[in-house]
């Protein structure tokens, strides 16, 4: 398997050797060990191959999220997102990296029908993209799918909490589990997740105490959105940590403000090609002498 660079004398990507070995599904689940992780692990979203490229050194896990729906296609939630849109992407993400465990998400539609549906749509995702698991949204209810889709080869990663996916049930992207009763549910989804057989699972949303909560009480790492600093890993939408857009979720922090630094780029660029003072002697082409 190789990666893929850009070589800028042609605009084209050309693969590179690997320069070393993937992570893979029982490394990361190895990370946490007697229900204790000693260094969290690091996630965040990729949909390009150039982005998977930068963040590929730092991440032990590249998350080709169908936060993508909104992201790149402007769309208002997840549940529009296809099938074609993840396989794609997530092509490009393993395309772009040697060493994070790329996992894709399975989108709306996709897998709540079935087990049999869900590992159609799987088994689909890794032929297509090459990654190493999927991710799926849902609590209990998902755990038999999860159970089919472990006993056949496909390693999955769980999501509870708030679940994006079901924004039309929820009502909205609040905080979960601020009621005695739902924040117990999310600890029992959790575990029963976890007892399918799912590596890891992402907890989203949730107030604090309930993060904590489950990160102490399943054994596989729990990677944090929005829950706690003592989860066993964080994940953020990239787009957002790097500041691409105006509003920022409140569990996010911005580590810069790439908005800004675009806006004043492009306008810098248009200035100069109304000013007539671009492209120069240097960007041009002209005979040799």
């Amino acid at each position: 398997m190789s990666t893929f660079t850009i070589d800028t004398s042609t605009s084209r990507a050309t693969p590179t050797p690997v320069p070393g070995k993937r992570m893979t599904v029982p490394a990361i689940r190895g990370h946490k060990k007697d229900g204790k992780t000693e260094q969290p692990l690091v996630m965040l979203t990729a949909y390009t191959m150039r982005m998977a490229q930068l963040l590929d050194p730092h991440c032990e896990m590249l998350l080709v999220g169908d936060s993508l729906g909104q992201v790149i296609y402007g769309l208002p939630s997840t549940v529009p997102v296809t099938m074609e849109m993840m396989c794609n992407h997530g092509a490009a993400v393993v395309r772009g990296s040697w060493h994070a465990l790329v996992a894709v998400d399975m989108p709306f539609g996709s897998y709540e029908g079935s087990p049999q549906q869900a590992f159609e749509s799987a088994a689909r995702i890794m032929k297509e993209t090459g990654c190493a698991a999927v991710k799926l949204e849902g609590g209990e209810a998902m755990a038999p799918t999860i159970d089919f889709l472990t006993h056949r080869g496909i390693p999955v990663i769980g999501h509870v909490g708030l679940t994006p996916q079901a924004v039309n049930v929820l009502g909205g992207y609040g905080a979960r589990g601020k009621s005695a009763d739902e924040a117990k549910k999310i600890v029992g989804d959790a575990r029963a997740v976890a007892d399918a057989g799912a590596f890891c699972i992402v907890v989203e949303g949730v107030m604090e105490q309930i993060a904590e909560q489950v990160t102490e009480a399943v054994n596989v790492p729990i990677i944090g959105i929005g829950a706690s600093p003592k989860c066993d890993g964080q994940v953020l939408v990239t787009e957002d940590m790097l500041g691409l857009f105006e509003r920022t979720p409140r569990f996010v922090k911005r580590y810069a403000d790439m908005a800004s630094e675009i806006g004043e780029a492009v306008g810098k660029y248009a200035s100069e090609v109304r000013e007539r003072t671009f492209p120069t002697e240097e960007q041009t082409y002209r005979p040799k002498e």
